[in-house]
């Protein structure tokens, strides 16, 4: 058993030293490649990479690489001209807000009354801004005769406060203390309710002095 044992060794010593020595010369395997061959950069480009350059002549360049021409049909990406549904575009005239007022004329020289509306609510949301040329329009605001804002100056974004209701009758008032560098006092009125709900949209054309009031009647 013992001189078995020593056979057997001796080819197990031998079976391993020959893959040894295959795989130290670089064996090939059956299809005569190697498979222990190390990659190396060059191994893993592309062998038909297509040139991108922008000084290659446009005949040369690789189709796959560039823009499809735009068709001849095709409507335009942008157009200024559309009607988009929010200004209305009308060739020569300039966009509201970028023209100047109204000739401030005896019409305007006269206190306006905007109307009034009722509500159940405890407060309402009172905004106003220039809605035409924005030229420096001043403003005080009233209500029930007492000064809530004694210089507002109107820009062309909404702006305004909060009035917690009275019952009854609540007189807004609106006096314009100037008229700006053109036209008339301008502005644009919305109030709204406690549920976020405008109730009253109105504008208001005012000579400096005069002024333009709303009722809000509380249920």
């Amino acid at each position: 058993m013992t001189g078995l044992r020593f056979i057997i060794f001796c080819l197990l010593s031998l079976s391993i030293g020959s893959a040894q020595a295959q795989i130290d010369s670089g064996s090939l395997n059956a299809q005569g490649e190697n498979p222990f061959q190390q990659l190396t950069p060059s191994s893993l480009e592309r062998k038909e990479k297509p040139p991108i350059s922008l000084s290659i002549p446009l005949k040369e360049r690789d189709k796959k690489m560039m823009m499809p021409e735009p068709s001849k049909e095709q409507e335009p990406l942008l157009d200024m001209t559309a009607n988009d549904g929010l200004i209305d575009h009308i060739k020569g005239k300039a966009p509201r807000g970028f023209e100047k007022d109204k000739e401030p004329t005896s019409e305007f020289a006269r206190d306006q009354f905007l109307g009034d509306l009722k509500t159940g609510g405890e407060y309402v949301s009172v905004k106003y801004r220039d809605h035409e040329y924005v030229d420096g329009d001043v403003i005080r605001v009233y209500v029930n005769g007492d000064v809530v804002q004694s210089q507002v100056l109107l820009g062309g974004s909404f702006a305004g406060f909060t009035l917690r209701l009275e019952e009854g009758f609540n007189r807004i008032e609106f006096e314009a203390l100037n008229q700006g560098s053109s036209g008339p006092n301008t502005a644009e009125l919305h109030i709204y309710d406690d549920n976020g709900f405008i109730v009253s949209a109105k504008e208001w054309n005012l000579l400096t002095g005069y002024r333009a009031s709303v009722i809000v009647q509380k249920d």
